[in-house]
């Protein structure tokens, strides 16, 4: 594509004379090859600017840049090079979102299975499918990593475009609250936009849970005000955040619920350590589900997926069946069985929201005692470190407190903050995350439930600037295994 015509997508930009033939896009200037168009962007730790004559020399062509450059190819000056980025990338790969059906899922907890059930119901109904979540990419039949939950604007519309090349009808996607503020999905042509709640979490990046909510309240605000291809906006009816989101949005809402009359609701709810039941109710009427999936989270997260793929024009038939038919997602309540007379499960649960939601639905069925290994990530938001330790010695009977990711903090530090939330509680601080799994496993006995938090499929462990191989799931299956 000429320069001049993948600039034409910026309106009031100053084109320059040279109008060279643009074969790629790139803002890292490490991957610059002959032909392409430099972005300079601005991060938190590098400028894109300062790299601008390493870009030239490895062969880009003209350059996007937030102010002059000295450089002896075409530099076009604009306000915010990520804004334009998102434009450039959208026009370059030829508008990909257009050419699919688009699902985005925001919401502090739920967001991976949520969009897992979604990817599976379109997949059972024959559509091919593509997936981008925290755990990983899929492109109809390759699985592949991600760095982010949310890929930046340029490799998230390249992806969209490997998508359409292989014929990608339906996409589900996470879309975390940072990337929304960056604008890393802005061009995306999104059709449904979910929300699944709001919690206290990122308050280290957005500061209050006003701005948070503002943060996820922008997937519904951009959906669009034309009513020409139909927009639904699926949101959590028992979350008061969802009157926020309704007034942002132009978009048909669709709510789903437990306590709150919505639009799919479950009533007559059965909860047991082996899965759920419940009576779905529907705009067409009442159908009786049985899953596998264990915890009335769980029961918000399979509503949201149900409403999304019910206005995406899947059959409820086959939406039930599906539902019926899942097994869950990796490190999302993953019983890990090593042939033990006691339960060990591992869980995401890495905010004080999540964490309860599953030591109450672990209270439902225990028998004896439940044992929590769990900590707090370092720097991040260190104001849910005392509110996690509450929760974990409110619905455990032996907590353990111990090191999750502590990155350059001190893991004792961050011990120490969550002992302010746990003053005259029973507890045990173990830093070291393998000693506490392992503490925690010995010390079972026939009966009792062992819960590692905050991990989940993540398998590594940051300590200062050091990635280091830790995965809850082994550690706990060694332990056992030792037993």
């Amino acid at each position: 594509m000429k320069l001049h015509t993948l600039l034409q997508s910026i309106p009031m930009i100053q084109l320059p004379k040279a109008n060279p033939e643009i074969l790629n896009i790139e803002n890292n200037h490490k991957n610059v090859q002959q032909g392409c168009l430099f972005i300079c962007i601005s991060g938190l730790v590098f400028d894109g600017h300062d790299f601008a004559k390493e870009a030239v020399e490895n062969g880009a062509v003209a350059i996007i840049a937030e102010r002059k450059l000295d450089v002896n190819v075409p530099v076009i000056i604009v306000k915010d090079s990520k804004h334009t980025m998102a434009i450039l990338a959208d026009r370059f790969y030829n508008h990909p979102s257009q050419k699919f059906h688009l699902i985005g899922i925001t919401g502090t907890n739920g967001k991976t299975t949520t969009s897992a059930l979604i990817e599976t119901i379109f997949s059972n109904d024959q559509q091919n499918t593509g997936l981008i979540g925290t755990i990983y990419m899929k492109i109809a039949n390759r699985q592949l990593e991600t760095k982010n939950t949310t890929p930046d604007s340029l490799v998230l519309q390249s992806v969209f475009d490997q998508m359409v090349s292989e014929n990608v009808d339906a996409v589900v996607m996470e879309v975390s609250s940072h990337a929304l503020v960056q604008g890393r999905v802005n061009g995306s042509d999104f059709d449904v936009a979910v929300f699944t709640n709001l919690t206290q979490d990122h308050l280290d990046y957005h500061h209050t849970m006003e701005e948070y909510r503002r943060a996820k309240g922008l997937l519904f605000s951009r959906l669009g005000n034309t009513y020409t291809k139909p927009k639904y906006a699926v949101l959590n009816a028992d979350d008061p955040a969802t009157k926020y989101f309704m007034a942002e949005t132009a978009a048909h809402v669709v709510t789903y619920g437990i306590e709150t009359p919505a639009d799919f609701s479950a009533s007559n709810i059965k909860l047991g350590n082996t899965g759920t039941q419940f009576t779905l109710h529907t705009p067409e009427g009442k159908h009786e589900v049985s899953m596998k999936l264990i915890g009335k989270f769980n029961i918000y997260n399979v509503l949201a997926a149900i409403a999304s793929t019910f206005v995406s024009n899947i059959p409820l038939s086959t939406i039930i069946t599906s539902i019926e038919g899942a097994k869950g997602v990796s490190g999302r309540f993953e019983v890990v069985d090593g042939g033990q007379d006691f339960s060990v499960i591992v869980d995401y649960a890495h905010t004080p929201d999540s964490l309860e939601n599953v030591l109450k639905t672990v209270r439902q069925f225990a028998k004896k005692r439940i044992f929590v290994v769990v900590g707090c990530g370092g720097d991040r938001d260190p104001s849910k470190r005392p509110l996690m330790a509450d929760v974990a010695c409110t619905y455990a009977t032996n907590p353990i407190f111990t090191s999750d990711n502590p990155r350059s903090e001190d893991p004792m530090a961050i011990l120490r903050d969550m002992e302010q939330g746990v003053v005259g509680n029973s507890y045990e601080i173990i830093p070291d995350r393998a000693e506490a799994i392992k503490k925690a496993i010995t010390s079972a006995e026939s009966g009792d439930i062992v819960l590692i938090a905050g991990k989940g499929h993540e398998t590594y462990q940051i300590i200062g600037n050091k990635v280091l191989d830790f995965d809850d799931k082994n550690v706990a299956l060694q332990v056992i295994k030792e037993r």
